[in-house]
């Protein structure tokens, strides 16, 4: 077993904020390591604009063993297996086992999948990303009709990315479409999927997937060979397994401090967390850098922490699929090539500032 004061599992955005401040100002004592899945993560926000050819995979990529090296921070690439909240223990896959006194976990979540009967039906998650963009690109070579589940954003965003690319697109939305967005930015999206020959179906929710159809509730509503998830946020199974609390979802109860309600020596923050107020994105993550990095050297130096509040509702800038982007805040909304290119810099510079680029 190999210990460490403190294990940072997972390279979510927030922790990419936390090693950038460490690496650029003086990182707490102790020894500290990140554990990935890969060395190199992926900016999810330039998806869309990669699989409808705007970028390259390296736009996308950030590099962790020179952010790591920077922030001297140990890097060890591996997927986790199993994690004992009571110990504060991570199995690898590989065998390993690795103990820390303190624990952060931003780890996201996975997409979920109705249940299937047969095999008639070819099903592509958009995470994790390196088996989408993998599944993706064997897609291109035979392109086909396509479903869509999911009427969220990342929904919208790669029916629009992906409408020119298949002889047909439908997508399928359980709620309104963007639901919990303005009406105006709702519009002007149901517009663009207009333009691009989509077939949206609101208030449809998948219930399983028998052969090569979609079935809702018992009616079949679409025949095809290939089904992309981009909707139906799931925990990830070993930390509902975990000993930690977490709601009906499995996703972890959080205190203010991002510290676990049950363990207080373990913190979750973004998409694996569930604190009250806060959204699950990536854009709300980064908001929770400045308390994590407080918190978690705090925590090493046995300080005192700090307690994270949410703030109001950040502006939404949703790529529209021709280089353009549709802008929604509040109750206002707007579109055009001009956010377009806002989107384009906002997302190369989040890229650029992790890859510590002067």
């Amino acid at each position: 077993m190999i210990d460490h004061d403190l294990l940072l599992v997972g390279a979510g955005p927030a922790h990419l904020g936390v090693l950038r401040r460490w690496a650029l100002i003086e990182r707490p004592a102790g020894r500290i390591a990140l554990v990935a899945s890969a060395e190199h993560t992926w900016h999810a926000g330039m998806l869309p604009g990669l699989v409808g050819g705007r970028y390259s995979p390296e736009d996308c990529q950030i590099g962790l063993r020179a952010l790591c090296q920077a922030a001297q921070v140990e890097l060890i690439v591996a997927p986790v297996a199993a994690l004992d909240a009571a110990t504060r223990q991570l199995t690898l896959a590989d065998g390993r086992v690795l103990q820390g006194n303190w624990l952060s976990l931003n780890v996201g979540d996975r997409v979920a999948c109705p249940p299937r009967e047969g095999e008639g039906m070819d099903v592509l998650a958009v995470k994790p990303v390196d088996q989408f963009i993998s599944g993706w690109q064997a897609w291109q070579r035979d392109p086909q009709p396509l479903a869509i589940l999911g009427g969220g954003v990342a929904g919208v965003e790669m029916a629009l990315a992906l409408a020119d690319q298949v002889p047909q697109l439908a997508l399928f939305c359980a709620e309104p479409l963007l639901a919990g967005h303005c009406a105006g930015l709702r519009m002007r999206a149901w517009g663009h999927l207009r333009m691009r020959r989509v077939q949206v179906r609101e208030h449809c929710p998948i219930s399983r997937i028998d052969g090569n159809c979609l079935i809702s509730g018992e009616a079949s509503v679409w025949h095809g060979g290939r089904l992309l998830l981009a909707s139906g946020a799931q925990a990830l199974p070993w930390i509902a397994a975990s000993g930690l609390s977490c709601d009906g979802d499995g996703f972890v109860h959080t205190a203010p401090t991002l510290q676990s309600h049950s363990h207080p020596q373990v913190f979750a923050v973004g998409d694996c967390a569930n604190l009250p107020g806060v959204r699950k994105s990536g854009l709300y993550s980064m908001r929770q850098v400045p308390v994590l990095a407080a918190n978690l050297s705090a925590a090493l130096r046995g300080g005192a922490l700090r307690d994270y509040k949410a703030r109001g509702q950040r502006p939404l800038l949703l790529a529209s699929g021709d280089g353009g982007a549709l802008l929604g805040w509040q109750q206002w909304s707007a579109g055009g090539q001009l956010y377009g290119r806002c989107k384009d810099y906002f997302d190369r510079s989040f890229v650029k500032r992790h890859r510590l680029e002067r």
